[in-house]
């Protein structure tokens, strides 16, 4: 997992996976998404991090507003925006309210916040994850919502399913367990099996996801219906 430190506090944030078809075209549509910060390092992270769970998205950084003004501003899905900006250009974002995301480093303050979609990036990693998978899942009040991805989901392990990095059956079921916070001990008295199985099996699931956080496995969980994001 990349960390991104900014004072005293790791950013860690990405939103949904925008995946979706051009019906009429038969091409795949690449969103774009506007992220709009002074800081360099905090665009930077939201950049890599959207990256990892958005492969087909169009990331673009601007350090200043009038970037955004002079690059067909309408043309993105989603603005992410710094607080500042929005109280700088609150008139430009209230008429796209619904594309607007505010980057806050705590409660918001005030009235020109109460209208609009935002994160609190202070948050821990795993938190973060969480709340953004389900945010993506459920969609928000004003509907702009796009798929996970464009594989089918296929809720709970039993269903027969050719998982797209190899994992089995039992692999799948520990993944779950993982995501959902059990230890290693607990997963093995769950399934009936063998702490050294499990962790076997962990040490399996990472190596074919090639991820060790738990950040990692759960956007992986979410993403192919292993999982409900509200029930991590």
């Amino acid at each position: 997992m990349v960390r991104y430190h900014h004072k005293g506090t790791f950013f860690i944030r990405f939103f949904c996976t925008f995946a979706s078809v051009n019906s009429s075209l038969g091409m795949e549509h690449h969103p774009e998404i506007a992220i709009l910060d002074s800081n360099t390092l905090t665009c930077l992270g939201l950049q890599t991090l959207i990256g990892r769970i958005m492969p087909h998205a169009v990331i673009r950084i601007f350090n200043r507003f009038e970037e955004l003004i002079r690059d067909t501003p309408d043309m993105y899905f989603h603005y992410f925006v710094s607080s500042q900006t929005l109280l700088e250009h609150t008139a430009f974002f209230r008429e796209r309210r619904h594309k607007t995301i505010i980057l806050l480093t705590g409660t918001p303050v005030g009235p020109h916040f109460t209208e609009f979609r935002s994160l609190n990036i202070q948050q821990s990693e795993d938190t973060l994850t969480r709340e953004l998978l389900i945010m993506q899942q459920k969609g928000h009040r004003y509907n702009r919502h796009l798929p996970l991805s464009t594989t089918t989901p296929h809720s709970g392990t039993s269903l027969p399913y050719h998982d797209p990095n190899g994992l089995s059956s039992r692999e799948i079921e520990v993944l779950v367990l993982i995501v959902r916070g059990f230890l290693n001990k607990e997963i093995a008295e769950k399934l009936n099996i063998g702490l050294t199985t499990v962790i076997s099996h962990r040490k399996n699931i990472t190596e074919k996801l090639n991820t060790r956080s738990v950040s990692g496995l759960t956007i992986y969980a979410v993403i192919n219906g292993y999982i409900e994001a509200d029930r991590i």
